[in-house]
């Protein structure tokens, strides 16, 4: 018995070290390999707009602009968007309604090279986007990146529509904790049944501004904003900071009140409720989220004072915005966006509901896995499906990495992390 626990522990320590020399060297191998040596440094201005001009489209009559207009009740839809993806807050879900989207009305998507995200943590440039070439013409960014406003101009028209999804810092850090506490070796060496919790109660105890994947620990979504989230929060560049990130985006979304979100943004930017429906991607089991005390979730908030202050301020423009588009007309739209989602379920979903991955029966339709765990919800296509709607149905719960590949996003460093992990089966 004694020798079983002395193998079992081994074996932890090594998968542990593994993980960790993969960590640092995939990303280092990907970075070698991108590498570019750009010679003519001319810079050209970036098109108005590559939408489609009307008739270019076969799947929809609507004449689709680089602007949204209001005009005499005729509502041109928006294309040019920018979603500044930050991590644990139903990004993936909306990722699927602006792939969807780009896909219908052939519209070009600047998408990373060789992974799923923009080389994060690093701070974006514009040479991680595949195929960039100064003056060339993209529609939609969406993929993770860790924002950089000057060098995000240069790839989208000027008056692109930015967008972005904030959620309760509390349960982002316990999200956050638990989905990426394998790549943070912080966390290793907490003992104990329930790690958060130890951590909590003196987190300068285990926290290190410079420790490896550290900043999935602290003010995530501030980091994530580009922003340095190691700040005091009462340090006067917090709410400077804030403001520049109002400035620059148009729309901030609530996870909280995502239908809502999806509500202002439709309105925003003249899309129609056909455009938004949705399933709910990417979510973990239930029993697999352990319930925040009203004690830890205030020391959650308390170490993560930046991201409060963040949710704060845009929590009061949420509803000042919902009050403008009017209490009863919100009420009414997410009661017909749930009403149509409700049907979709129906259509397209076996059972109606989400399934652990253990019971997925197409591995094509197998999320994504935080290290370690399968505790990642998906979905089974509906046999019964028409083959009208099989093809809509199956891109509604089709996860991220699937989708980009299906539209030619080459993945080849994400696939290879992933046979890694199943080879020391994690």
């Amino acid at each position: 018995m004694l020798q079983k626990q002395e193998r079992q522990r081994w074996q932890f320590w090594v998968k542990r070290v593994t993980v960790g020399c993969l960590l640092i060297s995939v990303p280092l191998f990907y970075a070698l390999s991108t590498i570019q040596i750009n010679f003519d440094t001319t810079e050209l201005p970036v098109p108005l707009s590559c939408a489609p001009r009307p008739g270019q489209s076969s799947s929809s009559s609507r004449q689709y602009t680089n602007s949204s207009q209001k005009d005499n009740n005729v509502c041109a839809p928006k294309v040019d968007i920018m979603f500044m993806k930050t991590h644990k807050t139903a990004s993936s879900t909306f990722i699927n309604i602006l792939l969807r989207f780009g896909e219908k009305l052939n519209l070009k998507f600047a998408f990373p090279k060789s992974r799923n995200d923009f080389f994060y943590p690093s701070s974006f440039q514009r040479t991680y986007v595949d195929a960039y070439k100064s003056g060339t013409c993209f529609n939609i960014m969406c993929n993770h990146m860790r924002f950089n406003a000057p060098e995000v101009a240069k790839v989208l028209p000027r008056d692109t529509f930015y967008i972005t999804i904030l959620r309760d810092p509390a349960e982002l850090f316990e999200s956050s904790f638990h989905y990426f506490g394998h790549v943070v070796p912080l966390t290793w060496w907490i003992t104990g049944e329930d790690k958060m919790a130890e951590f909590l109660r003196d987190p300068k105890h285990y926290f290190s501004p410079d420790g490896f994947n550290s900043f999935y620990l602290k003010n995530l979504l501030f980091f994530d904003l580009g922003q340095d989230n190691t700040l005091d929060a009462d340090d006067p560049h917090v709410e400077k900071r804030i403001r520049v990130i109002a400035e620059r985006f148009d729309l901030v979304m609530l996870m909280e009140h995502f239908e809502e979100s999806l509500i202002l943004f439709k309105d925003s930017v003249c899309w129609q409720m056909d455009d938004i429906l949705f399933f709910k991607l990417n979510s973990r089991m239930k029993s697999t989220i352990p319930k925040l005390t009203p004690e830890l979730r205030a020391k959650a908030l308390q170490w993560n004072s930046i991201d409060w202050k963040l949710y704060k301020h845009f929590n009061l423009t949420f509803w000042k915005k919902v009050e403008a588009y009017g209490r009863k007309h919100m009420e009414d739209d997410v009661a017909e966006l749930r009403r149509r989602n409700a049907e979709l379920v129906k259509l397209c979903i076996e059972g109606g509901h989400s399934v652990e991955a253990a019971s997925i029966h197409d591995a094509a339709m197998q999320p994504w896995q935080p290290i370690g765990e399968k505790s990642i919800e998906g979905y089974n296509l509906n046999k019964n499906v028409n083959k009208a709607n099989e093809e809509m149905c199956r891109k509604m719960l089709i996860p991220e990495l699937q989708y980009l590949t299906d539209l030619g996003v080459n993945l080849w460093l994400t696939k290879l992390w992933g046979r890694v992990r199943k080879i020391i089966n994690w």
